[in-house]
């Protein structure tokens, strides 16, 4: 494992599935992480409770990525404390699934302002910290529905699609400042995020997967960290997809 001390990452969704494992990561990897959460205060303060060795690297702030403001707020006290990040992960992502025909326009928005505004919102706020450094890594994560689509799920699979094409535009403006910016894409892994859906809807989701199994967030996780490794210094604008040959 690469040593990331020195190093600053934002992770937003950090606590819970996912997001709790690419934190737990970047703590053992050495890194110093400021963690979001958007309002599970109970799951926040579990996993600092659970992260305690780890309390001199690692901050918890309540963040609404869908929020200008508030995101404007958490990088101005970035700035002011750590003058500066190396690493982003835009994590967070929610779903409210309904056919189209019957999808409320607050269930539509609600999707795109936290899984892609919320990107657009953090990845334009570190940017222009990370240029100062000529350095950095933005990993969005993504979603195999981007491109697959599932009924009942056109917001979501909008915002992937969409956060997908905003990694690769991004990548092209920021090459040249050696900031890369990539995507990470989870099949079906086993977190909460899919333990809401019905279980015989599962099984047939797990039937499409040639390995037979779903993933682990440790898995997406460990991708997440090579991408923000010094060994992937020439991988930009592409997404590495995590999901069983799906």
């Amino acid at each position: 494992m690469e040593n990331f001390s020195g190093k600053t990452a934002v992770i937003s969704g950090a606590t819970r599935g996912i997001g709790g494992a690419i934190t737990h990561n970047f703590l053992e990897a050495g890194a110093r992480v400021i963690g979001l959460y958007a309002g599970n205060t109970e799951a926040a303060a579990l996993f600092m409770e659970e992260h305690s060795r780890f309390a001199p690297q690692l901050e918890l702030v309540q963040c609404d990525v869908a929020s200008e403001s508030q995101v404007a707020s958490l990088f101005a006290m970035i700035e002011e404390k750590y003058e500066s990040i190396a690493i982003l992960v835009n994590n967070a992502g929610i779903r409210r699934d309904a056919v189209l025909a019957l999808m409320t326009t607050s269930q539509w928005q609600q999707v795109i302002d936290t899984n892609l505004t919320g990107t657009y919102l953090m990845a334009k706020q570190a940017v222009l910290l990370m240029m100062k450094n000529k350095y950095g890594r933005i990993i969005n994560i993504t979603s195999p529905v981007a491109h697959m689509g599932f009924p009942g799920q056109a917001n979501y699979a909008a915002s992937k699609a969409g956060q997908i094409a905003l990694t690769k535009t991004l990548a092209k403006e920021v090459a040249k400042k050696k900031i890369t910016v990539n995507c990470v894409s989870p099949g079906f892994i086993a977190t909460d995020f899919i333990n809401t859906l019905d279980q015989e809807l599962l099984l047939e989701y797990k039937k499409m997967v040639p390995m037979k199994r779903f993933g682990t967030a440790q898995e997406v996780a460990d991708a997440v960290l090579f991408l923000a490794s010094s060994r992937a210094t020439y991988i930009t604008g592409t997404v590495l997809d995590v999901n069983g040959g799906l």
